[in-house]
């Protein structure tokens, strides 16, 4: 299996398959909208800004797995992201990441870039970074702002 391979539903109910970003960097983020680090999408927003149109995509999955920090529905988060952070990447509808109903996405991203907790993820805004062929380069921690990885982005971008 590779990235390729799996596909997920937009929060509007739409099913992408992740080929459609071949030829792009993919930026994945579990997110949570009652999170301490839930400014960053304020970030990752715009490093979104700044890179989409040299071929960067960002992927934000909402998960209540970690303290039930985003208990909401999938209406009520998207609307959350966009009326605070301005929010213009895809969001995706809400997933679990780890244990045996996470997402197969997340699977395959866990056990392609193992952590600190091996391959479970730890905590919200754990981020996935894939190159424009579709392999996994480089899982970052919660705690990593998405400022800081924009130079491995820009590697990958030229």
């Amino acid at each position: 299996m590779k990235f390729y391979d799996f596909s997920a539903t937009k929060m509007n109910g739409q099913e992408v398959r992740m080929e459609e970003y071949k030829g792009k960097v993919v930026l994945v983020v579990n997110t949570a909208s009652k999170c301490g680090l839930t400014p960053q999408f304020k970030d990752l927003e715009e490093i979104y800004k700044k890179y989409k149109d040299r071929g960067l995509e960002i992927l934000g999955f909402p998960c209540n797995q970690f303290a039930n920090q985003d208990s909401g529905s999938n209406d009520e988060i998207h609307e959350f992201c966009q009326l605070n952070y301005g929010v213009t990447f895809s969001m995706f509808q809400k997933v679990d990441v780890n244990g045996e109903n996470a997402h197969p996405l997340y699977k395959y991203l866990r056990n392609e870039a193992k952590g600190i907790m091996g391959s479970k993820i730890k905590w919200n805004f754990t981020k996935f970074l894939i190159d424009s062929g579709g392999n996994v380069i480089k899982r970052y921690a919660p705690t990593v702002s998405p400022l800081k990885i924009k130079d491995d982005i820009e590697k990958l971008l030229k």
